[in-house]
């Protein structure tokens, strides 16, 4: 009757591992966006950006 040598640190390091990969799954589904989103919301912010600066009056390119 052989038994196997288990380490035991590697089992709760690898335990551990899985148990963090778990967690992350949930958070990027619960708060992540997906990739369209991600693009349609950086082409927005930049569509505002231009917005802003054509109406500023100075730009620091201006200034004596």
């Amino acid at each position: 009757m052989a038994a196997d040598i288990v380490n035991l640190r590697k089992v709760r390091k690898a335990r551990a591992r899985v148990d963090r990969e778990t967690k992350a799954e949930a958070n990027r589904r619960l708060h992540g966006m997906t990739k369209a989103e991600r693009e349609k919301a950086a082409d927005t912010r930049g569509r505002l950006e231009r917005h802003v600066e054509g109406h500023r009056r100075e730009t620091d390119g201006d200034k004596p």
